[in-house]
């Protein structure tokens, strides 16, 4: 039991340590922001290498999606709310948490074993012998580059997703093209874009710098980078997970309300 509660103590100060490097951060990048290069790169690091993993998981979660919504819905008459159902869940909901689950493996996890091993060979020390800030120079850019990349490889997850629902949909189950697509604009507002958007935003922001957060804090070696790694990805996926549902309930929330303040 004491044990226990120690742990959750540690947890509970680690919170307050990764609040700590994200104030900082930002601090760091109005004082002084990052060059253009750094930036760029964290930019391609992020965004353009990760194209390919995300259009394989946005399209292959389209067809699943489409499937399941044929099977379960057809014989019930209502094949025809199949483009909608594929929309609807790749912009709110299935679209920012796995486009974040591949970033989070792609990216996070990198960020993580880079700056541990720069932790464990004291690189980041020798940085701050040459009064060049750590936070400015290493975290800022790929904080910028999380919050950046990420609403943009979440519209796109969502785009392939809808458009692998519509192949299956179209040339395996025979709807037609105007009966995938056509409920879409009637039911789709701009409300559901502005969801995948924002939660992608607040998605970038936990997994570059709860990342970083887990390399700067590396300790013992390799084994030690190893770990942190690990920790990071699992940490990532449980605040993504969290996040995901206080963002759905609180901005649905504010939706209802504020249509309701306008009626």
């Amino acid at each position: 039991m004491q044990r226990f509660f120690q742990r959750f103590l540690d947890s509970i100060a680690g919170v307050g340590r990764w609040a700590v490097l994200v104030v900082q951060t930002l601090i760091a990048f109005f004082r002084r922001p990052p060059s253009f290069s750094l930036v760029l790169d964290q930019l391609y690091q992020i965004g353009v290498l990760s194209v390919p993993v995300v259009a394989i998981t946005g399209f292959s979660t389209g067809l699943v999606l489409a499937a399941q919504s044929f099977y379960q819905l057809g014989d019930k008459g209502l094949s025809g709310a199949t483009g909608l159902f594929v929309g609807k869940s790749m912009l709110t909901e299935i679209g920012p948490v796995l486009t974040a689950f591949m970033v989070t493996g792609r990216v996070g996890s990198s960020m993580c074993a880079v700056l541990g091993t720069m932790r464990v060979t004291e690189q980041i020390d020798a940085l701050k012998s040459m009064a060049i800030n750590p936070l400015g120079y290493l975290v800022a850019p790929r904080f910028i580059g999380g919050i950046t990349m990420l609403p943009l490889l979440t519209l796109f997850s969502a785009a392939m997703g809808i458009f692998g629902g519509y192949l299956i949909s179209v040339y395996y189950f025979g709807l037609t093209p105007q009966g995938y697509f056509d409920p879409i604009p009637i039911h789709v507002e701009p409300f559901d874009i502005w969801v995948g958007i924002i939660k992608a935003f607040f998605f970038g922001i936990l997994i570059a710098t709860i990342s970083c957060y887990k390399g700067m804090s590396t300790k013992g070696g390799a084994a030690g980078v190893g770990r942190a790694t690990t920790n990071s990805v699992v940490i990532c996926y449980s605040f993504i997970l969290i996040v995901n549902f206080l963002l759905t309930v609180s901005l649905n929330v504010f939706h209802t309300t504020l249509k309701e303040s306008l009626l």
